[in-house]
């Protein structure tokens, strides 16, 4: 699977916008939020760098992180089982140096002397919000052929409507970057600005030793974000150089974008733009029968996975493995998770299930498509 040995290692960080998705998050952590029928959310970030030979990958985690731990088990899927480098989990309180983060400074601070045992020449940190199948080859040798000290990859977007609508200024902050010649001048933080802004991945590149100099020196200080308080002072310091993406990038940021996100990937044209050939996305291999479609049943524009068995109509909706729908049940523009059963005659429009749920017989449950329905996990309707 892996191809080629990039001189980087990756850090994820899982937890990051989980406010955003409260309902999500109640059990789990952004990571390991359900995608595109099959998939979680940190799957995309470790495909990419394993496709672009990153075979040294962590992930540090906040709270909420036994399904993650669960998901991604020893890191077979994503060839990342190995004496040397793979995948490393740091959860908090795992020894006394490892303690609770707020932003990346402190998460980093926590494991600074596993950064300064590594080789490799720079570090790749990103955040999990994001499903985007992105190549970070590219990144890496703009940043060199730049000779930046830190290059960061955004977007020329309008910004999602749950940015602009929040009210919160300190947790989860985005960012938005004024750009002159290629280098970042000026870094705002969560603005309101209509039209289009150059909004900021939060994928970031740097070399490993300058990193582990500035968070040492952050921490020391008592700072707390790498944007706000490493990166925002010292624009006129450090070389900081801006990485256009134009790729497919569906970004989680309210329980609205999730749906809407989820929606998207029932269009084929955003499906082979995510799923892009060459670049394979990994997950979790559940050993499932495929789907079956009884006689009778009704299934038009659907992303269904594995194990699914189809016995009344489904329509623009998708579903992930083991979902059941009864014999003249209604499911239309609905999200349903692992192993939700909708029994017979009940109806579903504009509904986001959660793992396990049980919508009995002849209920009906309807939300808008500007309000989806959400069912949490293991409840009975």
């Amino acid at each position: 699977m892996v191809n080629s040995n990039a001189d980087a290692l990756g850090i994820l960080f899982p937890n990051s916008y989980d406010s955003q998705v409260s309902e999500l998050v109640s059990e789990r952590l952004m990571a390991s939020i359900p995608f595109a029928s099959r998939y979680r959310l940190v799957d995309f970030l470790i495909s990419s760098m394993v496709n672009c030979g990153i075979d040294n990958i962590s992930l540090v985690v906040r709270n909420n992180y036994h399904s993650l731990m669960d998901h991604l088990g020893s890191g077979r899927e994503w060839d990342l089982t190995r004496k040397s480098g793979g995948l490393n989990l740091f959860p908090p309180f795992a020894n006394k140096n490892v303690k609770m983060y707020n932003g990346r400074v402190e998460a980093m601070a926590n494991i600074l002397s596993f950064l300064r045992e590594q080789k490799e020449k720079y570090v790749i940190m990103a955040d999990t919000n994001l499903a985007v199948n992105f190549d970070f080859n590219a990144l890496i040798h703009a940043h060199a052929a730049s000779g930046a000290d830190v290059t960061v990859a955004y977007q020329e977007i309008e910004l999602p409507e749950s940015f602009r609508m929040s009210h919160e200024t300190n947790a989860d902050m985005y960012y938005t970057l004024s750009i002159e010649d290629g280098r970042v001048n000026r870094l705002k933080i969560n603005v309101k600005d209509e039209g289009k802004q150059n909004l900021s991945m939060n994928i970031y590149i740097m070399d490993r030793e300058l990193l582990v100099d500035q968070i040492n020196t952050a921490f020391i200080r008592g700072q707390i974000y790498f944007e706000r308080d490493i990166l925002a002072p010292q624009l006129d310091k450090l070389n900081v150089q801006a990485f256009r993406y134009d790729g497919y990038v569906a970004r989680i940021s309210s329980m609205k974008s999730y749906f809407d996100e989820n929606m998207k990937m029932l269009d084929d044209a955003n499906v082979d733009a995510l799923f892009a050939e060459g670049s394979p996305i990994y997950t979790k291999v559940r050993d499932d029968n495929p789907s079956r479609y009884i006689n009778g049943s009704v299934a038009k524009n659907v992303m269904v996975a594995d194990g699914c068995v189809i016995e009344g109509s489904v329509e623009n909706s998708v579903l992930f493995r083991g979902v059941k729908v009864g014999r003249g049940a209604k499911v239309k523009n609905c999200v349903l998770m692992q192993d939700t059963v909708v029994e017979p005659g009940a109806s579903l429009e504009y509904v986001v299930t959660d793992k396990n749920v049980k919508v009995t017989a002849y209920k009906e449950v309807k939300g808008a498509e500007t309000f989806p329905v959400f069912v949490a996990k293991r409840q009975i309707v």
